[in-house]
C-alpha cells in the first residue's frame, strides 16, 4: 500500500519571492501554502519528462526548448552537462547533436551570439527571435524531423510489402 500523507517541507525563500507569494495568495484569496504547491505541481508538469530515465535525447528535446533556459540560467548548466543529461544512456539515432546542445546552453546567453550560432545551423539568418528561431529549428530536426523520417519509413515499407503481394508467386 503506497502512503498518501503529505508531508511537510521547509524551504529557503527570497524576501521578494515571499513577499510575492503573499501578494497573489491575497489576491486570489487563497493560503500562501497553497500557491507554493500551486508553483511546484505547474513546474513538475512542464518538466515531468525529466523524472523518467527512458526519456533520452531527441525526445527531450521539447522540454529543454520550452522550459530549458530557465533551467539552464538557473542550475548553470553548461553544454557538457547538459549533454550528460540528454543523451546519457540515449541509443545512437536518438542523440542529439553537440552543436545543438551548445545552441541550447547558450539560449540564456546574449542573444547576439545565439543567432550567430543559429546562422551556421540555418545557412541564413534566421527570421523571428533567436529564441524562437531556437525553438524551429530544433523542432523541425528532432521532433518533426524524426516523425517526417519515421512515416517515410513506415510508407516505404507499405509499398514495399503491397510490391511483394503483387508479385506472381515462382
Amino acid at each position: 500500500m503506497i502512503d498518501q500523507r503529505k508531508q511537510a517541507v521547509s524551504i529557503r525563500l527570497a524576501e521578494s519571492d515571499l513577499r510575492n507569494v503573499k501578494l497573489i495568495a491575497k489576491r486570489l484569496g487563497v493560503r500562501d501554502s497553497d500557491i507554493i504547491r500551486y508553483a511546484i505541481k505547474s513546474m513538475l508538469g512542464r518538466i515531468s519528462p525529466l523524472c523518467d530515465e527512458g526519456i533520452t535525447g531527441r525526445n527531450l528535446v521539447p522540454v529543454l526548448v520550452e522550459s530549458g533556459d530557465e533551467l539552464i540560467r538557473y542550475f548553470e548548466f553548461d553544454a557538457h552537462r547538459l549533454e550528460s543529461i540528454v543523451n546519457a544512456q540515449a541509443d545512437e539515432d536518438l542523440r542529439v547533436d553537440r552543436g545543438d546542445i551548445a545552441l541550447l546552453a547558450m539560449s540564456g546567453l546574449r542573444e547576439h551570439y545565439l543567432v550567430m550560432r543559429l546562422k551556421d545551423g540555418y545557412g541564413s539568418e534566421p527570421a523571428g527571435s533567436s529564441a524562437r528561431s531556437l525553438r524551429n529549428y530544433l523542432y523541425d530536426k528532432y521532433v518533426y524531423g524524426a516523425a517526417e523520417s519515421r512515416h517515410a519509413e513506415v510508407k516505404a515499407a507499405e509499398a514495399e510489402v503491397r510490391a511483394d503481394q503483387q508479385r506472381p508467386a515462382a
